[in-house]
C-alpha cells in the first residue's frame, strides 16, 4: 500500500508542477497582450500631440536625412498638417480616435476572464486570433482605400501578426492544461488506500 502512495505522490506533484507552469506561462503571456492593448488605447488619446512630437524629433539634423529618403518625415509631416487642418475646422473628429482608444481598453478587460480561467473563458483567446487575422486585410485593403503609404500598412499588418504570438503561446497551454486537468482530479486520494 505506501509502495502504491509512494508513486502517486511523485505522479501527483509532477502533474501539480506542470499545471501551474502552464498556468504561468498563459499569464505571463496575457499580461504582456493586455499592456500591449492598454498601451495602444491610451495613446490614442493624445495622438495630436504624439504627432506634433514625432515631426518635430524626425526634423532634426540628426535623424533628419534617414526620414526624408525612407519618405517618413513626409508623410509624417503630411498627417500632421491634415491633423492641424482637422483639428482647426473639424475637431469633433477626434472622437472617433477617442472611441478607438476606448474599445482597445474595452477588449483588454475582456482578456481578464482567460488570466483568471484559461480553460472556461479559451474562446476569448479565439476571438484575439481571429481579431488578429482580421488586422491583415484591414490594413492592406482599407490602407490602400485610404491612401496609406504600404510601409505604414506594413506596419500596422504587423500588429495583427505580432499579436497573435502571445494568444498562439496561451492557446497552447490551454490545450495542454485541459489535457492534464482530468488526470488532475483523478489521482487518488492517499488516505483512501
Amino acid at each position: 500500500m505506501s509502495a502504491l502512495v509512494g508513486r502517486i505522490q511523485p505522479v501527483a506533484i509532477s502533474r501539480y508542477m506542470a499545471h501551474r507552469n502552464h498556468l504561468r506561462r498563459i499569464r505571463f503571456w496575457l499580461t504582456v497582450f493586455i499592456t500591449g492593448l492598454v498601451l495602444s488605447g491610451i495613446t490614442a488619446f493624445p495622438l495630436r500631440t504624439e504627432i506634433k512630437w514625432l515631426a518635430a524629433v524626425l526634423r532634426k539634423d540628426a535623424l533628419r536625412p534617414v526620414a526624408e529618403s525612407t519618405h517618413l518625415l513626409p508623410w509624417i509631416e503630411r498627417v500632421n498638417d491634415g491633423m492641424d487642418v482637422t483639428n482647426a475646422h473639424f475637431p469633433f473628429l477626434a472622437y472617433g480616435t477617442d472611441w478607438l482608444a476606448f474599445a482597445h481598453l474595452v477588449i483588454a478587460i475582456a482578456f481578464i476572464g482567460p488570466y483568471v480561467d484559461p480553460v472556461r473563458n479559451k474562446w476569448v483567446i479565439s476571438f484575439g486570433l481571429i481579431s488578429c487575422a482580421g488586422v491583415l486585410p484591414l490594413a492592406l485593403i482599407a490602407g490602400h482605400v485610404r491612401g496609406i503609404p504600404l510601409g505604414w500598412r506594413l506596419i500596422d499588418c504587423s500588429f495583427g501578426i505580432f499579436g497573435s504570438i502571445p494568444l498562439l503561446i496561451c492557446k497552447r497551454s490551454i490545450a495542454a492544461l485541459e489535457h492534464e486537468t482530468p488526470q488532475l482530479v483523478q489521482v487518488p486520494d492517499s488516505s483512501k488506500l
